[in-house]
């Protein structure tokens, strides 16, 4: 039974969170937040609203909705941040940097740290928290803490040399001159301490202190003093707001919830990279009743990180799981490096499984259905697949396709399905280097003998290797990639991908005879969009160098525009227009580039500078 959107609307909790909007090929369009999942979600479907040009254009492409439910707004509004970034839907507003919310950082690395503002998190030794959603009250945080805790605030290096005298802060007792040695490094970081367990929430005993002196302050009829202290009260219980979205710069966390309901069970998967979280999966499990969540749980995570080497630092699981120390051991390999499986018990991490637990509930209780027949179209028609060609299922579905105008910037494309879902982070690009001229044959050998060297010599992201290979063509694609895989000592199954005349997918190519499928058959429905996401991969490599084949040519003529920061221009911004949409600020950011190039780059783009050659790319 397909997506129903009123059935589907009529199961939205009263519950902040974010949804995403997918259209018929299951492409993520839009990314939006809610206070009430229930009452946003629903607008989008009122004929009587007036939407705007923009929603009332993406609406009719809707053909299903999912959502994640969230502890507070602000959590949505910063998970709806970084989900927009990860998947740039269509119809949202593209953040073009990291610029979005302030935190706040403590610079660990120095002998007395400091406490500053920041609008990026950067792979330093500082602590970072955060984000927030206010740079004033980030700003206003800072301020109050340096009070109460005399940190220092100056830029110069410590310990200081030739320094006579503290300066004014010590002065109004809001720092305690750690430039002339009147504190010394281990009390300083005391005070350090105390505030970053400040900024953790944990702000119980300063009100209580700052209310006892605010009280005193009224009884001894000094109104000015206790007024400040109240202001202050205020202050603390407005900031030290921690945000579970975005956690630890640099972490890759995994966070598994399991929830069972008889011998029905929903794995839920949470993706944290770069301490962002980026988005999740639910996977459906069949149980016997007979079965422990502790053994469901093992048997899951065996499965899910076998057919994979991307894998996180930290895998957090909802609840113990037999022969932890093995999973352990056995991911610490894959990886190259420990990986940790913890059951939290408290803090953010707790809070963090808590919510996938959250989200895992909503799907076993409202979803259930859904989700089986979600299954049925993925996995359901991988095992199809198999039975079709006589193989066992093919956990691991690579294709591959080729993108040229004449042979001119040609690219291939390997795109990964993994249990009949589509693995972006597996996705792999290649410049054809080797051909010359439109040779799709030889650009594919070129290609597959590539990717097959490098699995060979162990290289990140090519180690793990695929049950079935589907290739973009019939017979001599199907050929060529057997001859790759005979060179290279693989028994590997290849299938070809049969179109019509129509260039609609017809049928399989296998053991030198066409299969015919049934159209309207979910293995039908896979093998069509494996298909036609290596085509669209291929094409937007293929795009993407062209324009910035432009952009080079373009560069060369601007004066002070050399090899390096054309090479930085190049890889920051994606093509022509985005550089002439570029301000001069943004430019000079660059770390290449000057404010005197970046000028120069702008007002070459917009009318002061040289055009020659400049629209006849």
């Amino acid at each position: 039974m397909p997506f129903c959107i009123e059935d589907e609307l009529k199961k939205l909790p009263v519950r902040s969170g974010v949804y995403l909007m997918h259209d018929a090929s299951d492409e993520i369009i839009y990314v939006g937040k809610a206070r009430s999942l229930r009452n946003r979600v629903r607008q989008y479907f009122q004929s009587s609203r007036n939407k705007g040009p923009k929603i009332e254009k993406m609406v009719p492409q809707i053909a299903r909705f999912e959502y994640i439910v969230t502890d507070s707004e602000l959590e949505a509004l910063i998970l709806e941040c970084n989900l927009i970034k990860e998947h740039r839907p269509k119809y949202n507003t593209l953040l073009k940097d990291d610029k979005t919310y302030p935190y706040i950082r403590v610079t660990l690395e120095e002998d007395f740290p400091k406490i500053l503002f920041s609008r990026k998190i950067r792979k330093d030794r500082s602590k970072y928290f955060g984000p927030y959603t206010s740079a004033g009250s980030v700003k206003e945080a800072i301020e109050l803490i340096r009070k109460l805790y005399r940190i220092r605030s100056c830029t110069q290096k410590l310990p200081a040399s030739g320094k006579t005298r503290p300066c004014l802060y010590y002065h109004i007792h809001q720092c305690d001159a750690p430039c002339q040695g009147y504190i010394s490094k281990e009390d300083y970081r005391r005070n350090v301490d105390a505030a970053i367990d400040f900024i953790n929430g944990n702000h119980g005993d300063i009100i209580q202190e700052l209310t006892s002196r605010m009280k005193a302050a009224s009884e001894a009829m000094n109104f000015e003093e206790a007024a400040g202290l109240r202001d202050m009260i205020e202050s603390v219980k407005r900031i030290a707001q921690s945000q579970k979205a975005a956690v630890t710069p640099g972490e890759d966390w995994d966070i598994i919830a399991l929830v069972r309901k008889d011998t029905d069970a929903i794995a839920q998967v949470f993706y944290l990279r770069n301490g962002k979280l980026i988005g999740r999966e639910h996977y459906y499990l069949k149980t016997d009743e007979l079965q422990e969540n502790s053994e469901i749980l093992k048997s899951f995570i065996m499965q899910f990180y076998s057919g994979t080497d991307i894998l996180p630092k930290t895998l957090m699981l909802s609840e113990e799981t037999d022969d932890a120390d093995l999973i352990e051991e056995w991911l610490s390999k894959k990886r190259g490096s420990r990986v940790s499986v913890v059951t939290p018990k408290k803090g953010k991490k707790e809070k963090l499984v808590e919510l996938a637990l959250q989200n895992a509930r909503i799907v076993l209780e409202q979803d259930a259905e859904r989700v089986k027949k979600e299954e049925k179209k993925t996995v359901g028609a991988a095992v199809n697949l198999g039975r079709l060609i006589g193989i066992p299922m093919p956990h691991r579905i690579e294709a591959y396709d080729i993108s040229n105008i004449s042979g001119f910037q040609a690219v291939g494309s390997m795109v990964v399905f993994e249990n009949g879902r589509n693995k972006r982070s597996d996705y792999r690009k290649f410049r054809i280097k080797t051909v010359e001229g439109p040779n799709d044959y030889a650009s594919l050998e070129e290609v597959l003998n590539r990717r097959f060297e490098r699995a060979e010599n162990k290289s990140p992201g090519f180690s793990v290797l695929p049950d079935l290979i589907l290739m973009d063509g019939g017979r001599g694609q199907v050929n060529i990639c057997s001859k790759v895989l005979k060179e290279h000592g693989l028994d590997i199954h290849v299938c070809g991908m049969v179109k019509d005349d129509h260039h609609r997918t017809r049928g399989l190519y296998y053991n030198n005879k066409e299969i015919e499928i049934d159209p309207h058959s979910p293995e039908f429905a896979l093998i069509t969009r494996i298909q036609d996401e290596a085509h669209r991969f291929a094409i937007t490599y293929h795009r993407m160098l062209r324009g910035k084949g432009q952009v080079h040519s373009i560069l060369d003529d601007i004066e002070g525009i050399g090899p390096a920061r054309r090479k930085e221009l190049m890889s920051r911004y994606a093509g022509i227009d985005e550089i002439k949409n570029a301000s001069v600020d943004e430019l000079a950011e660059l770390g290449t580039m000057n404010r005197r190039s970046a000028q120069a780059v702008y007002d070459f783009f917009n009318g002061k500078g040289e055009k020659d050659g400049r629209d006849n790319l």
